[in-house]
């Protein structure tokens, strides 16, 4: 899994500068401490999204093997009317 520093550095690669605005108002650069907290703040979002994801998987892969050293699958679970999905 990617480190935020590693996000960050792939963010900045993809996005040198940022700016607001619109085509009607025009457009301004975001300062050098703007353009930092934004790429810190987009890269924590996505660093907590692959955690989460990452947590979810590990999850998963826990029940599965609980059920299977019962000798048990999802399947068996639902027909039993104790599978949530």
């Amino acid at each position: 899994m990617k480190t935020k520093n590693e996000i960050v550095e792939e963010l900045k690669a993809q996005h040198p500068t940022l700016k607001l605005g619109s085509e009607e108002t025009g457009y301004s650069y975001l300062s050098a401490s703007d353009y930092d907290a934004t790429i810190d703040s987009w890269a924590e979002d996505l660093h907590s999204k692959l955690v989460s994801e990452a947590k979810t998987i590990e999850d998963k892969a826990a029940a599965q093997a609980k059920l299977a050293a019962l000798g048990l699958t999802t399947d068996d679970l639902k027909a039993l009317g104790l599978g949530g999905n």
